[in-house]
């Protein structure tokens, strides 16, 4: 555990140019205390998590978890499985997108991007995925087009341009592709009652973090 956040303590404060003594300072302890933090030789208090969430700009529960949010492979995932299909309800295309994470957990146990995901109406989702959507129509990756019936298609824009999916890996590609080609012309309703029947929905109170690690514990079957 200790070892888990204090490699991605280390990454967050390289990452935003800080130096081990202006964090000790702001954290009320020696340099070779804050030292011994990044080597996973010192546990950290509840204040001190609390300070660095604020001061590294990343959650509690990113803290807790070990694990940093990968945005941009998130980014490269949406059109990774937008590649696979013409439009996409933003619903559906937000379930897809957890199957991934949470399959690729099941199976190795690592989500494919890092993201937290959060136990709303429809299903588990990112409390990012919104705004990552809607950064990435404006910067001209994807097409938002709202229906009769006020759903939200999603598509890839036909620009022309490379696609960048660098930071996906040839398997997690082909495990994409996978459930990709399952959920293929199937209704936004059956897979948002797919995943309400799932460990990690049906184990959450609403609006908490949905648990990775509860996932282990699904039928093979139901993994996607």
């Amino acid at each position: 555990m200790i070892t888990k956040y204090a490699k991605l303590i280390k990454e967050a404060r390289i990452k935003r140019g800080v130096t081990q003594s202006e964090l000790a300072v702001k954290l009320g302890i020696s340099r070779p205390s804050y030292i011994a933090v990044e080597q996973g030789k010192k546990e950290l208090t509840l204040g001190d998590f609390e300070k660095l969430s604020s001061l590294l700009g990343i959650s509690f529960k990113e803290l807790e978890s070990g694990e940093s949010p990968n945005y941009e492979k998130y980014k490269q995932m949406i059109l990774a499985f937008l590649r696979q299909s013409k439009k996409m309800p933003k619903t559906k295309l937000a379930k897809l997108l957890y199957f991934a994470d949470f399959g690729w957990f099941y199976y190795r146990l690592q989500s494919m991007s890092g993201m937290q995901y959060r136990k709303i109406q429809y299903g588990p989702v990112p409390d990012a995925y919104f705004r990552i959507i809607d950064e990435m129509f404006d910067g001209g990756k994807i097409d938002i087009k709202q229906t009769e019936d006020g759903a939200m298609l999603i598509s890839q824009t036909r620009s022309g341009a490379r696609v960048d999916l660098s930071q996906i890996s040839q398997e997690e590609m082909g495990f994409i592709k996978s459930i990709g080609k399952k959920w293929e012309g199937k209704k936004t309703a059956d897979i948002v009652d797919f995943t309400h029947k799932q460990f990690p929905y049906l184990f959450a109170n609403d609006n908490d973090i949905v648990s990775y690690d509860i996932f282990t514990q699904e039928n093979p079957d139901e993994i996607f």
